[in-house]
């Protein structure tokens, strides 16, 4: 008799960052966030969801969540928020990040490809890391933008892509660029498409991820087109799959 084999598990940290302390709010990251971890958690994954975290408590929960991974997890990554690029790095801003240029990033933000790199050590089956942060900043403080003009929001130039072997990284818009705020919308833009789609049964994460991007680019007139950068080891990356049932063969004589 051959044993079923045991479903794959599915762990998905969440994180939404609206309120921050040093640059401009935004409206879209907890219904963002809320938004991912209800349709996550509908289609069988173990979902950690935090909310406007500040850097120690976001490095507390990252790690907490990369040492719950076991070999073979099917894991996934999601941050609605800040991001910036600093030196080919990208960061993404805390709620208690005190500025957002310079070297001081490195003990201030989160370094995004840390996460990744860290992910990966546990030998997880895929990584699906989904970065809905490419929005302009814009310092709270106008003393601090008078004395650093490079601290000013209109410098924000988006994210530079990433990779990693055996994940895929999804980019709310193309490198370099900048994200719409959904203003007087409940979702930002990448993630209003991504909750359409990101339920759809036995498709591949890829072809979800070519709805999604089709998707923001008609709603917002080409001005924001969604990156992808896969370097899969793994084919058929499925995040909801369910058994086709074979229909009901009528017995002789019915």
């Amino acid at each position: 008799m051959v044993t079923q084999k045991e479903p794959r598990r599915k762990l998905a940290l969440v994180i939404g960052i609206g309120k921050y302390d040093h640059c401009e709010e935004l409206q879209n990251p907890e219904n963002d966030a809320n938004g991912m971890s209800d349709a996550l958690k509908s289609i069988g994954f173990l979902v950690t969801k935090k909310l406007d975290l500040k850097r120690a408590e976001m490095k507390h929960v990252v790690i907490d969540f990369e040492e719950s991974i076991e070999p073979d997890d099917m894991v996934l990554f999601y941050f609605a928020g800040h991001g910036i690029q600093w030196e080919d790095q990208n960061y993404l801003i805390s709620k208690d990040t005190p500025n957002l240029n310079g070297e001081a990033l490195n003990k201030s933000a989160i370094n995004a490809q840390h996460i990744l790199d860290s992910l990966s050590d546990h030998n997880p089956y895929v990584i699906i890391f989904l970065l809905d942060c490419c929005r302009k900043y814009h310092l709270r403080n106008p003393e601090v933008d008078a004395r650093d003009p490079d601290a000013s929001g209109s410098q924000s130039v988006g994210l530079k892509a990433m990779s990693k072997a055996g994940s895929l990284i999804a980019f709310a818009c193309a490198p370099g660029t900048i994200a719409i705020e959904g203003k007087g919308q409940r979702n930002g833009l990448f993630t209003k498409h991504l909750l359409e789609h990101i339920k759809t049964e036995n498709e591949d994460i890829q072809m979800i991820l070519r709805d999604v991007a089709k998707g923001v680019k008609q709603e917002s007139k080409s001005k924001q087109i969604p990156f992808v950068s896969a370097s899969l080891l793994e084919r058929d990356i499925y995040l909801c799959s369910q058994q086709t049932k074979r229909p009901h063969k009528p017995e002789s004589g019915q």
